[in-house]
């Protein structure tokens, strides 16, 4: 896989969620791919229930920040880190997230993998 591919494809994801464009976010993922978001909690597996999920997660006021370029792998992974700000119990809130995801030979997401933890949650 084209390193150059991919990182459009993570820069496609990061515009298409602050657009809250949910049908182009979703065409970016194959049909059988699976999110993990934060890592170690339940997998979403499938265009429904991960339509599902990101339906949620755009549903606020959310929106990401790109805290360095979109990284590319001499293999099929590449990822991005990025600040997500949000609202929590009327609160601002800034969440400093790195996804590691993963494309099939049609440059598809095959997985997506979102590492962060309690101590990643900032209340601004």
């Amino acid at each position: 896989m084209e390193s150059s591919v991919m990182k459009k494809a993570l820069q496609e994801y990061v515009d298409a969620f602050n657009q809250k464009d949910l049908e182009r976010l979703i065409s970016l993922f194959a049909d059988d791919a699976s999110v993990e978001d934060p890592v170690g909690k339940p997998l979403k597996k499938g265009r429904q229930e991960i339509e599902k999920f990101y339906r949620e997660s755009m549903s606020g006021e959310s929106k990401l920040e790109l805290l360095a370029p979109p990284r590319g792998s001499f293999s099929n992974a590449a990822s991005i880190t990025f600040a997500v700000h949000t609202k929590m119990e009327g609160r601002s809130a800034r969440i400093e997230v790195t996804d590691v995801m993963t494309f099939n030979n049609d440059g598809k997401i095959s997985t997506m993998q979102a590492f962060w933890g309690p101590d990643d949650l900032r209340m601004v």
